[in-house]
């Protein structure tokens, strides 16, 4: 890992849509950088601070007004293209690699045998194969996994969500919750995360069909709701359907605030235009009639945020509960390779400042996961064939709050 102190981060100009959850209205900013919008769908722009990514040692780098509390190290190496990464309570930690494979992480060290290993119809074309995992609220005691993966559905590529058992060091398949997710060689969407509502939440792609984010009937392009048993849960905004949420191109990143129950997204832009989503049950996100902050009279949800012409690629994103950086949002970026740190309003409902942290410092950030400890983890994506890999790819970096 490359531990430099200070090197520049040159200011991005984002554009930002300040909103509440339905529709609200406001004046521009005549302080400061900060603008707001002019209602739904006019988000004016927003300057992103530059400084420098220092955090190794007890050094801990300026990024403009912006100071990284936090010391970095490297915990794993030779990941191979890491997608997630969760933690059960007995301390270890459970890595999802594209190709396949499952990997424990104890005591700080990567297992040699995988925990499980997917076989036919397993499949890893493109952005697919193994991508989210969650653990079960109760795994001490039913040592369930949940694992989202693409196979092949006779001549086609689909998505499902799987339970594991886990047992003795080794998973199984339980059990299939839900089968035949649009997928694709690319826009697989793939997070899946179990929310304060113990409910299972999967994010799903358009495999490059837009019109399939705006039909109702179709799983591709939405954030779909679940029960841990494969169920529909009776208060889903779509009787008898997991929709939970549509008119999204390639989310790929799920977060809660515990203090109000917000649910944050991030999602992929056509080109540009990626967004930072609040996410409410039964909206429609847009796509592909509208992106970033276009103004359609309100019919469709605008972002809370949005790179403008910039491009983050963002993957996972992660709500800060602890530490320095508490009440934030860090987001992945992937061709952005950065952290995207997102400062919000008081009640969560507006972006305040995003700032990027740690830019080319590791290459394509896939996902960062908030621990309890107050520390971050980062996983690095420069193995999956779109990167330019680097001495001991991929791998885990640990963020620790400086004492």
């Amino acid at each position: 890992m490359n531990n430099r102190v200070t090197v520049p981060l040159y200011a991005s100009l984002l554009s930002v849509a300040l909103l509440t959850a339905s529709c609200s209205s406001g004046e521009p900013s005549t302080g400061g950088t900060e603008q707001t919008s002019q209602g739904q769908g006019t988000g004016q722009g927003q300057t992103a601070n530059g400084g420098n990514t220092g955090a190794s040692g007890n050094e801990s780098g300026a990024q403009g007004e912006t100071v990284i509390p936090y010391q970095a190290s490297v915990l794993v190496e030779g990941l191979n293209a890491p997608w997630e990464i969760v933690s059960v309570p007995d301390g270890r930690m459970f890595v999802t690699e594209r190709p396949g494979a499952i990997r424990a992480i104890e005591d700080g060290k990567l297992a040699p045998e995988p925990l499980i290993e997917f076989s036919a119809p397993f499949n890893e074309e493109g952005e697919g194969g193994l991508l989210g995992l969650a653990a079960d609220p109760d795994f001490e005691d039913n040592g369930y996994l949940y694992a989202y993966h693409s196979y092949l559905e006779g001549d086609d590529i689909a998505n499902r969500v799987l339970r594991l058992k886990v047992n003795d060091g080794k998973a199984v398949i339980d059990q299939e919750l839900l089968g035949n997710i649009p997928g694709g060689t690319n826009h697989n969407g793939g997070r899946i995360k179990i929310g304060p509502d113990k409910l299972l939440y999967i994010t799903t792609g358009e495999r490059y069909e837009p019109e399939l984010s705006q039909n109702e009937d179709s799983l591709g392009g939405k954030i779909l709701r679940i029960g841990l048993d494969g169920s529909i849960p009776a208060d889903n905004p779509w009787p008898n359907s997991p929709v939970y949420s549509m008119g999204h191109r390639n989310a790929q990143g799920l977060a809660w605030n515990p203090d109000n129950g917000y649910l944050y997204s991030t999602e992929h832009g056509q080109r540009n235009h990626d967004e930072i989503n609040r996410i409410v049950a039964g909206e429609n996100y847009g796509w592909p009639e509208v992106e970033g902050d276009d103004d359609d009279n309100g019919a469709y949800q605008a972002p809370l945020a949005h790179s403008g012409n910039d491009t983050w690629a963002p993957s996972g994103v992660a709500f800060v509960e602890e530490g320095p950086w508490a009440g934030s949002l860090i987001a992945a970026n992937l061709r952005g390779e950065q952290l995207l740190k997102v400062t919000l309003s008081e009640d969560g409902t507006q972006v305040k400042k995003m700032e990027p942290i740690f830019e080319d410092e590791w290459g394509r950030i896939r996902n960062v996961s908030a621990g309890e400890d107050g520390k971050l983890y980062v996983l690095t994506n420069n193995r999956d064939g779109r990167g330019s890999p680097r001495d001991g790819d991929d791998k885990l970096i640990v963020l620790t709050p400086e004492s």
